[in-house]
């Protein structure tokens, strides 16, 4: 496996070495002794999710004020654009996001810690999304920042307008979210 840090700190997108031949493919998505080797992150995963989305779906950007989880990301089946945005007041990247492509062809995983927002836009006829998260979910601390707030300037992906849940569309700008130390 490899890893690569992106522009903004703390995010890592790790690509695994996959052997295919004829029949298929085969690789180790998660390896807990090779994601400390690799990143230096000692996370320990408590659930693990499954999404399936369709395209021009947008989920995000989500965060939990408290028990925030940290997401290992990976994609089964089509393809996302998956973006991180730092809610962390102390870091000299806060309010400061990235975004990558996911997909079932490329295999890439992305690492977001806690203290992040994320959320993802699909790019394929149908996505499925599968994430491993540090803490348990808790709808009770969840927040949803507006994905369209001009102040992050995220670059989407051009489509069609984006299919959004009703929480999705109530998001608060990011000047009004509630953030981290």
């Amino acid at each position: 496996m490899q890893a690569q840090r992106l522009e903004v700190p703390d995010l890592v997108l790790l690509e695994p070495r996959v052997f295919a031949d004829s029949r298929g493919f085969f690789f180790e998505s998660f390896n807990q002794r090779d994601f400390l080797s690799l990143t230096g992150i000692d996370a320990v995963f408590v659930q693990d999710n499954h999404s399936r989305s369709m395209k021009d779906v947008l989920r995000g950007l989500h965060y939990q004020v408290r028990q925030p989880q940290g997401k290992l990301v990976r994609v089964v089946t089509g393809e996302i654009f998956d973006v991180a945005v730092d809610l962390r007041r102390s870091s000299p990247s806060f309010g400061q996001w990235a975004g990558v492509h996911l997909s079932a062809e490329n295999k890439k995983m992305l690492w977001v810690p806690p203290g992040f927002a994320h959320g993802f836009y699909v790019c394929s006829e149908v996505a499925e999304v599968l994430y491993k998260t540090t803490d348990y979910y808790a709808p009770e601390h969840e927040r949803t920042i507006l994905w369209s707030d001009p102040e992050l300037g995220i670059a989407w992906p051009q489509g069609a307008a984006p299919l959004l849940s009703a929480k999705d569309q109530a998001g608060v700008p990011f000047s009004e979210a509630e953030t981290f130390a």
